[in-house]
């Protein structure tokens, strides 16, 4: 896992798998205008999308991750049509990608987030304690063994 500011772009257009390091960060810093030092992941798809690399810097050097499937092909999300050169991704969609799974079918739940909670207005009486316990659920008397 990754932790979450730890950011993961991914490059749009097919990208020439003989870079190495400076070739691709060169591409990350010039064509995607991203800061090549920040520590977040930038990926890039070979032009049969058969090859992956994944670029980030990692303690005074840059880190290089390279996959090639020998059946098959990497499926991306769905790009944008804008003409964006990157798309944002998480964690858990770039392990399905390197894993090989289409990552453009799966389906995600919707996110569960808390209720909001109101908060009490400055002045006003809170419930008391009696209010508190009317709610609380009934429960069997003790028995002593």
């Amino acid at each position: 896992m990754l932790p979450r500011s730890v950011r993961i772009w991914l490059a749009t257009e097919p990208t020439d798998m003989r870079r190495g390091h400076d070739g691709l960060m060169a591409l990350a810093k010039n064509v995607l205008g991203l800061d090549p030092f920040s520590g977040h992941l930038v990926v890039f798809l070979g032009k049969r999308r058969d090859r992956c690399k994944v670029v980030f810097f990692d303690r005074g050097g840059f880190v290089l991750y390279y996959k090639r499937l020998e059946r098959g092909r990497f499926s991306p999300p769905k790009m944008p049509t804008d003409g964006s050169p990157s798309v944002s991704m998480d964690a858990t969609t770039l392990a399905m990608l390197l894993d090989g799974i289409d990552v453009s079918r799966v389906r995600r739940p919707p996110m569960w987030e808390p209720k909001k909670v109101h908060p009490v207005e400055e002045g006003s009486t809170s419930r008391s304690r009696s209010d508190l316990t009317t709610s609380w659920p009934k429960s069997a008397p003790n028995r002593r063994r």
